[in-house]
């Protein structure tokens, strides 16, 4: 019976072989007669971008596993040739089969051609995901700046894919779509963020609940969230899901400044809805906020909501109770058991209540990041239960959000700016380029206060005589002046390196240098702030004997909001090895013309020469 069987089977087999062959070459004819490889979808779906000479492509992506032609990172056609012989190939191979890998450009390839009769591998590992990640909604989300880290400084997004509708705190379930960097835990942060400009790391997609991320950006990391919910109907978010399957595990490049996380998701969205060009838009720098603004001015959001962070929530509750109770706060995070005294027992239930709930949560803030203590925790679950009998008297007003926090509404990224500057006598124009992203005098909306962030700061000055020449360039020049009270503790910081000019040995010397510091700052009324801070430079400067000197110094200052005009004023001081001094006076003033545009007087007095110099300079400043 077998031996009468099988011969019948093997010419079943080769006769169903020229058949599915015969459909994929019908189907490369085609695409052939469309040139269907030149399709703006099928480039976004193997991540094209025109090459260095005209006629010539390259994918982003580096895994040859994405490609199913050997020259199909650079050539569009071949990989179209290859993906429809692949779909031909017989079922057996299952999950590692094409149709099971590459989803997307199936469905894709199905509404383009006629494809015939293809085989029906069995793709198990696909249905599993899909049950797992379905989704009605996508919601583009950005967590706000977090200087402490170099891939975070600027901001992140990511998306999320909510599975019906997700209120009410059902959005926790949902999935989080994130790219990163495949770190070594060991780098320290020097050797990371080197690494992160250079594209010394890989990047992948990831996909996780959302309820992790919350806790690392809310809790562990205190970063505001902000949610903009996307208009992509059912289709388009297919589409984005499919995609997303055919990502799974793919190395692509990844750096900070470009080929970032915000990049990636641009590309997403593009796959989604076609006709997008949303990553055209950023040659050279993606900041995750303009990438935002980007798919706000494409249509795609129609909504914003705001998720604060821990200590935003905290700082909340601590400003709406009465400034002579807020000591109680401390006080009741440390023995719960004073709740029984009677000067608390004398307050109205709503401030009693309001009390016990900035308690509870004082408490939990302090012991972000540190592993259980028992102790710790008795008090939180003590706190907890006198919370949960006084809920009732709880307002239940949700806290305010400052309008001008949204980082959506801040001036653009980069900057241009044109001066004019007199100093002893002397008169030039100044000409600026900053790549990103903000300084402290300037338009502080959508901005964290205190937080600074200067990268690729060029100042070129033109000398009456017609002469081009650096005046200053800024590497990077990032400052953090979180303030300080009774309930918050943060360390103030500044790390600044670059080329400037100081006067040495009465001649003014182009000099490179790395500085930086650490101290503190406080508020002064409602939009003052004051900070102190101990430095350390390093200098190489041909003005003295030995060019490389270090130096210890201080440095203080203050900022001020006054309507459309922010005040900053620093003092500084230092003294280098060599036994040379210097003392400065800056005064800047920055005038808020409008939204991306602003008028910049500063007055720098030096002394560091023998002599003391004096440079006033007047800039108009333009954002974008």
């Amino acid at each position: 019976m077998i031996r009468t069987l099988f011969p019948h089977l093997i010419a079943g087999w080769l006769l169903l072989l020229p058949l599915s062959a015969g459909a994929a070459e019908a189907a490369w004819a085609q695409a052939q007669a469309r040139a269907l490889w030149k399709h703006e979808t099928w480039l976004d779906l193997v991540h094209y971008k025109a090459g260095t000479w005209p006629g010539t492509w390259r994918s982003h992506a580096d895994d040859p596993a994405f490609f199913l032609s050997a020259q199909g990172r650079q050539d569009p056609r071949a990989e179209l040739q290859a993906t429809l012989r692949a779909f031909a190939e017989p079922a057996q191979a299952g999950d590692e089969h094409a149709q099971c890998r590459f989803v997307a450009r199936l469905d894709w390839l199905r509404n383009e051609l006629d494809l015939g009769e293809l085989p029906q591998p069995d793709c198990a590992a696909y249905r599993e995901f899909r049950q797992q990640v379905q989704a009605t909604q996508a919601v583009l989300v950005f967590p706000s700046y977090y200087l402490n880290s170099p891939s975070s400084m600027f901001g992140h997004t990511l998306l999320r894919l909510d599975a019906g509708d997700a209120e009410g705190g059902s959005e926790y379930l949902s999935f989080a779509l994130n790219f990163g960097a495949l770190v070594d835990p060991d780098d320290n942060g020097l050797f990371y963020a080197f690494r992160g400009l250079t594209g010394g790391y890989t990047g992948q997609f990831e996909v996780d609940q959302y309820y992790k991320k919350i806790r690392d950006y809310n809790r562990d990391e205190n970063r505001d969230i902000w949610e903009y919910p996307l208009n992509l109907d059912a289709a388009e978010i297919e589409r984005l899901i499919l995609h997303l399957w055919e990502l799974r595990g793919i190395d692509f490049a990844y750096y900070f400044f470009d080929e970032n996380c915000s990049y990636r998701i641009l590309e997403l969205l593009e796959v989604a809805r076609p006709g997008l060009e949303l990553s055209d838009d950023f040659p050279i720098t993606a900041i995750p906020i303009d990438t935002v603004r980007a798919v706000q001015r494409a249509g795609l959001v129609h909504d914003k909501h705001f998720r604060p962070a821990h200590g935003t929530v905290l700082r909340q509750r601590i400003t709406a109770l009465p400034p002579a109770q807020r000591h109680w706060i401390k006080v009741l995070s440390a023995v719960p058991e004073r709740l029984e005294d009677a000067e608390l027992q004398a307050l109205d239930e709503g401030t009693r209540a309001q009390l016990v709930d900035a308690a509870y949560k004082y408490l939990r803030y302090t012991q972000t990041g540190a592993a259980r203590d028992p102790t710790m925790a008795a008090r939180s679950y003590q706190l907890l239960r006198a919370l949960q009998q006084q809920a009732a008297a709880l307002p239940r007003d949700a806290p305010a959000v400052d309008p001008g926090a949204s980082p959506d509404l801040s001036h653009g990224s980069r900057r241009l700016a044109v001066g004019a500057w007199s100093e002893q006598g002397r008169e030039y124009l100044s000409l600026g380029l900053r790549m990103s992203l903000h300084s402290l005098e300037e338009n502080r909306t959508g901005f964290p206060v205190g937080a600074q962030i200067n990268i690729g700061n060029l100042d070129l000055r033109l000398e009456d005589d017609g002469q081009l020449d650096l005046n200053r360039l800024d590497l990077v020049d990032i400052v953090s002046l979180s303030p300080r009270d009774r309930f918050f503790k943060p360390l103030s910081w500044a790390v600044q390196t670059g080329i400037d000019r100081q006067w040495t040995a009465n001649r003014e010397h182009r000099v490179a240098q790395v500085n930086g510091g650490v101290g503190a700052s406080g508020r002064v009324g409602p939009a003052g702030l004051v900070y102190a801070l101990g430095t350390a430079r390093l200098e190489h400067n041909h003005g003295f004997d030995d060019p490389l000197q270090p130096a210890l110094g201080l440095r203080a200052g203050g900022l001020q909001d006054a309507g459309p005009l922010t005040l900053h004023w620093e003092l500084g001081a230092e003294r280098f090895a060599n036994g040379q001094s210097r003392t400065r006076v800056d005064l800047r003033h920055n005038l808020r013309l409008a939204r991306h545009q602003a008028l910049h007087l500063q007055l720098l007095w030096r002394d560091q020469r023998g002599d003391d110099t004096l440079a006033v300079g007047l800039r108009y400043q333009h954002y974008y």
